[in-house]
């Protein structure tokens, strides 16, 4: 399970209504949920943000974090 996984299953969200949303396939966004090794770009991650009604900034601190410089 990737960071983005876990954000979604925190925030109770049905990932065909974010597909449907946003027009990523349900398989990106099971590739993007499940695979460590699968790059999420941001316009993926902005249009996520926006389907389900979240700040991107949000989402993305949550998601990337622990990086550090």
């Amino acid at each position: 399970m990737t960071k983005l996984g876990e954000y979604l299953i925190q925030k109770s969200v049905n990932k065909s209504e974010v597909a449907r949303k946003t027009g990523i396939s349900k398989a990106r966004l099971s590739e993007l949920t499940l695979k460590e090794s699968a790059k999420l770009r941001v316009e993926e991650l902005y249009l996520i943000a926006l389907a389900i009604d979240v700040e991107p900034c949000d989402m993305l601190e949550f998601i990337c974090g622990h990086l550090r410089n």
